[in-house]
């Protein structure tokens, strides 16, 4: 069967707090441990008032130590707003802590607004063209410690912690490729490109010591609930919160709203149609049909589901409804 795993922004609900935003973090870690996801990743974001992985390092900190066997991942930090000695630190002493199942996803991107943006990295001086020398940088710490190296990550020289390339472009793509390694494409809001992006990755890929072959994962929304109805109204939580962000008013997640679709504009639901291209909504026999789809047309190795519920008890159900949905696929 193909390995699902679950990415998770931590959504600060509207009248909700971050604090009960991390709480309702670990829990669901720990029922998809239970539920055989494979791993759990979180994302570094700023200044976006409905999410609460900023930090994400102490986040994976927090639902580590709340679990015992699902891999717990970055999905991911954002590499240009860190020094890449400092995330080697970071991580190997998420390693050193849980040995064996911390995984760190590495984008370009700022994760925020360019005000944020400088305000994260004290200036713009970075160069995202850069990004692959930083990634042979960060590896490099990771290498086993030598007495001829002058600068050392401790805890982290020598520790095995598997780096993966995130992107929602062609970029991601190629980087991942040329340095042999895992590659998590966002077409769970930016798929535009992904079609393509699959096949760049997968035609130039070079084989590296620590992957002989290609792995590709691909984001996709899941919001489940026993009935189309059900999980249609759900879903109209992420669905304001994408038009909120589009239109420069990040918020924090809206409880859902009746008849949301039909009161937006054509503009605001073409937006939609094309972010959330890639999700499934509705009962559970509906979810299969629109995941086994995209997994016969897309082949990936792996699948990251996300879906932001503004109830925690459903949003936990559908994350249920999907791994039940996984033990019906051929791979």
């Amino acid at each position: 069967m193909i390995p699902f795993s679950i990415l998770d922004l931590s959504p600060i609900i509207q009248g909700g707090s971050a604090r009960q935003a991390l709480h309702n973090s670990r829990d669901l870690a720990q029922h998809a441990e239970r539920l055989g996801y494979q791993r759990y990743w979180l994302a570094e974001h700023h200044n976006l008032p409905g999410v609460a992985s900023a930090a994400t390092a102490v986040v994976m900190c927090h639902i580590a130590e709340g679990t015992s066997r699902i891999r717990i991942g970055a999905g991911g930090i954002m590499l240009p707003n860190h020094a890449p000695l400092i995330v080697a630190e970071q991580f190997g002493t998420l390693e050193s802590l849980f040995p064996g199942r911390i995984d760190l996803g590495l984008g370009r991107a700022p994760g925020s607004d360019q005000a944020t943006a400088r305000a994260v990295r004290r200036g713009l001086a970075s160069d995202p063209d850069a990004f692959a020398e930083e990634v042979r940088e960060l590896m490099y710490y990771f290498e086993p410690p030598s007495p001829d190296r002058p600068v050392r990550a401790v805890p982290g020289a020598g520790l095995s912690v598997p780096l993966w390339i995130l992107g929602s472009s062609l970029f991601g793509a190629q980087v991942a490729a040329a340095l042999g390694l895992p590659f998590a494409f966002a077409s769970h809001f930016a798929p535009a490109q992904l079609t393509t992006a699959i096949e760049v990755y997968r035609s130039r890929f070079r084989p590296s010591a620590a992957n002989p072959r290609p792995y590709l994962m691909l984001g996709f929304n899941v919001l489940a609930a026993d009935t189309d109805a059900e999980a249609q109204l759900l879903a109209t939580s992420v669905q304001q919160a994408f038009v909120n962000l589009r239109s420069g008013r990040p918020s924090e997640l809206p409880p859902p709203k009746a008849g949301y679709l039909a009161e937006l504009p054509p503009a605001a639901r073409a937006v939609l149609n094309d972010v959330l291209a890639c999700s499934a909504i509705g009962s559970p026999t509906t979810v299969r049909e629109r995941i086994s789809a995209f997994v016969t047309r897309t082949r990936p190795d792996e699948l990251m589901i996300t879906g932001q519920i503004y109830e925690h008890t459903a949003r936990v159900h559908s994350f249920e409804i999907a791994a039940a949905v996984r033990e019906g696929l051929d791979r």
